[in-house]
């Protein structure tokens, strides 16, 4: 029996499930989106062991390229402003606002040489993709146990200070869709008046112009990013963390607010399956609506 046609048929339906529905839109790109990440996970891992044989934050390079190629797929577009202060060449920490599972693409939009994470202990057991972060150099930190997190920072500030390297860390300290920043976790600002470097923060547009996960929403769109001005802390104490920790807050959440755009204002070149979604409007006859 010829299973060619039954296979087009199940394919057919399947497209037309997933135009007819917002809720299968949106699983189905971010199902893609996690398949993605496991399968690039591997194959990067394969080239950071061949080009660097091991754990070295040089691996990140190569990490960062693989993951930029994820926005075109997804009809993505990011529009940087500042990157110059990233670039460069001193030991600083990075702080940023954390909103979805699409931040990695975003952080490897920007991402600096010579920069690496701090991510929670649990992601290390995610398969692949824990270990192309454990090649990357990523620094993962127990957040269950406060004193050995504690000491961890003070190894990374020492790490940091003498291996001239960037730490790119999320204040907020859990993914945050509501429209505005949480408060900070002191974290970062600790580490940076431990090591006497500057604290450079990087603002992300909000997303729910094009993703947002209570409404299933999935589509194209674009990212604006702003990189601020460096945050000295040469001379201050663990008492001025409170301050430290207000100055950054006030100056992100403003440029947040400033760069963000509503779903009506958005737009960017579609993706490949955004063109496939509007080829299948163009058939005659067809009746579409949006769930």
């Amino acid at each position: 029996m010829d299973v060619w046609p039954w296979l087009s048929a199940a394919l057919l339906l399947l497209l037309l499930l997933v135009q007819l529905s917002r809720s299968a839109k949106f699983y189905a790109k971010i199902g893609l989106y996690c398949a993605l990440c496991f399968t690039v996970s591997i194959v990067a891992a394969a080239t950071c062991l061949l080009r660097h044989g091991g754990r070295t934050v040089e691996n990140m390079s190569i990490i960062s390229w693989f993951v930029r190629s994820f926005k075109y797929l997804y009809g993505l577009r990011f529009e940087i402003k500042g990157r110059q202060r990233l670039d460069e060449d001193r030991s600083c920490v990075i702080i940023s606002n954390h909103q979805s599972i699409l931040d990695m693409m975003g952080l490897m939009e920007a991402l600096p040489d010579r920069c690496v994470q701090i991510a929670k202990r649990e992601l290390l057991f995610l398969g692949p993709v824990g270990l192309i972060m454990y090649l990357g150099g990523v620094i993962f930190i127990n957040r269950q146990r406060s004193q050995t997190a504690v000491s961890a920072l003070a190894d990374v500030g020492e790490r940091m200070v003498r291996e001239k390297l960037k730490v790119w860390i999320y204040p907020e300290g859990t993914r945050n869709d509501n429209g505005d920043l949480l408060p900070f976790k002191k974290g970062a600002f600790y580490l940076a008046i431990q090591a006497q470097v500057p604290i450079v923060p990087v603002v992300y547009s909000s997303f729910s112009s094009f993703y947002d996960s209570r409404t299933k929403l999935f589509t194209s769109g674009t990212i604006k990013v702003e990189v601020l001005d460096a945050v000295p802390t040469r001379g201050l104490t663990v008492a001025d963390i409170p301050r430290l920790m207000d100055t950054c807050y006030q100056a992100m959440r403003t440029s947040f607010f400033s760069i963000s755009k509503t779903p009506q204002e958005n737009g960017a070149p579609a993706g490949p399956l955004m063109f496939l979604h509007r080829s299948l409007q163009s058939l005659p006859g067809a009746v579409w609506q949006q769930a």
